[in-house]
């Protein structure tokens, strides 16, 4: 790899972060969002990526949240600010250095293996490569050659050593050839991502209550996406991993690459990428100003919901207007609340992936961080101890209902009050709006109880223990850790 040690500084010649480099251009391209699912699904091939994927990963659960947290990690990466670079890369390198473990065939795998995570650079840099080849406006050498040394900068920024992706872009692909035909694997965390995530994808926040219509466009979209990534993927993994030959599928995705090519001509409000996901994650009991200019477009979609009901009219679902503060089964809150890997089962990675989930919403330094963390790992040994009868290290949906558990231990309450202390920035024993917006902020739309529009750090454990324990609806945590 190339030292890109002083030159990785913003405002540097070599321009490897901030508006000025090629990511950044990239950022906003309508293309961008067909090269992301293609590295997703080839990091997703490696087995050691795989495996952390489907031990420790919310993709499936949560894919609307786990993409917003991936885009903001990508803006801080590449930004201007190398503070901000510098924060974000050492709680890239917590939450990685907890990924470990074996996979199905006892294989170890760790997310902070240098040459795993140079592949996932290296299929970000290649998926970016193919993007613009298929789309018919192919990268000259000079640009590619400097996309690919912001790639190796965004590698260096997370600490990693030299030698583990390729010094030149001429020695990248030989390594990148090497790879596809001697590492990939047809994965289950692979085929989860092709056949099952865009076919089940839930729907975004915003149109949580219009199932029927985001039901049928979704039946259309989810197998497309499915079929365009497949056959953008290499021939010869295609043939390894047993992946279909579709006809047509070639057209399809050529179509698809070219089209959305064509759309980066659309005025660029519309194509900014972190306004189309801050829209998409809206809840609509959101305070937020671009929602009453959304209301109508949401009545014409319930018409249009009513229309196809009338044609093919599918399961009655509860909207989250309609559940209000209604209560959960026991099976429903297992399913939406504490299953947060999607697996059927309450493990470590559950309760773990809820702590980061929190530690991000709120950027927590390494101490924060710690501190919550070790306030679920005990949550989860209470848990463990009180509903794990057939002791495989694991509660079982049915284990937990059959247990009615009280879950407001003396572990939960403790976890209640070291996010309250993390919430609280500055640290009044209260917390205000402003506050509980960065720890609610996509479904943060009532006004924060307590005097003066604080909330007390009695009320505000009360609240938390109440949506974990009482299995209650909430409007600030639903869409905190039962969010897609």
């Amino acid at each position: 790899m190339t030292d890109t040690g002083s030159d990785a500084r913003p405002g540097s010649p070599a321009g490897l972060f901030g508006p000025d480099s090629q990511f950044h251009r990239f950022f906003d391209d309508p293309r961008w969002a067909l090269a992301v699912v293609r590295a997703t699904v080839l990091e997703a091939a490696h087995p050691q990526i795989g495996a952390a994927l489907i031990d420790n990963s919310t993709f499936v659960t949560h894919p609307w949240r786990r993409l917003r947290n991936t885009l903001v990690s990508l803006q801080r990466m590449f930004g201007t600010d190398e503070a901000v670079r510098q924060r974000e890369a050492a709680r890239l390198n917590r939450m990685h250095a907890r990924f470990s473990g074996t996979d199905e065939r006892d294989r170890p795998y760790d997310a902070m293996d240098p040459g795993v995570r140079a592949w996932v650079v290296a299929t970000l840099f290649e998926s970016s490569v193919t993007m613009c080849r298929l789309s018919g406006q192919p990268l000259d050498p000079a640009t590619m050659e400097q996309l690919y040394a912001e790639f190796q900068g965004f590698l260096a920024a997370l600490g990693d050593r030299p030698g583990h992706l390729p010094a030149t872009l001429g020695e990248f692909w030989p390594y990148y050839d090497r790879m596809v035909a001697e590492e990939l694997e047809g994965t289950e965390a692979l085929h989860i991502i092709l056949y099952r995530l865009f076919d089940h994808l839930p729907a975004p926040p915003l149109l949580g209550g219009l199932p029927t219509v985001w039901a049928a466009g979704r039946a259309l979209a989810g197998p497309a996406i499915g079929t365009v990534t497949v056959a953008s993927l290499p021939e010869p993994f295609r043939r390894r991993a047993g992946l279909p030959e579709i006809p047509g599928a070639r057209t399809l995705m050529h179509s698809a690459y070219v089209a959305a090519g064509l759309a980066r001509h659309l005025p660029d409000a519309w194509l900014q990428t972190d306004r189309l996901t801050a829209l998409l994650a809206l809840s609509p009991d959101s305070d937020d100003p671009r929602l009453a200019t959304l209301t109508a477009l949401r009545s014409r979609m319930k018409q249009a919901g009513a229309l196809v009901r009338l044609v093919a009219p599918l399961p009655e679902q509860r909207t989250g207007d309609e559940a209000g503060q209604s209560q959960r089964s026991a099976a429903e809150f297992f399913a939406d609340v504490l299953d947060q890997t999607g697996d059927g089962y309450l493990t470590w990675p559950d309760l773990a992936a809820m702590a980061r989930e929190l530690c991000s919403r709120l950027d927590l330094d390494e101490p924060a961080e710690t501190r919550l963390y070790s306030a679920f790992a005990d949550w989860w040994r209470e848990l463990q101890a009180a509903l794990d009868t057939d002791g495989d290290g694991r509660v079982s949906g049915a284990e937990y209902a059959a247990a009615v558990p009280s879950l407001a231990g003396p572990a939960l309450i403790r976890v209640a009050e070291v996010l309250f202390e993390a919430a609280d920035t500055d640290g009044d024993q209260s917390i205000d709006a402003g506050e509980y917006r960065a720890l609610f902020r996509t479904g943060f739309g009532r006004t924060v109880a307590g005097a003066e529009g604080r909330c007390s750090r009695s009320a505000f454990v009360g609240d938390f223990l109440a949506f974990m324990a009482g299995r209650r609806h909430s409007t600030a945590y639903d869409p905190l850790l039962t969010g897609t």
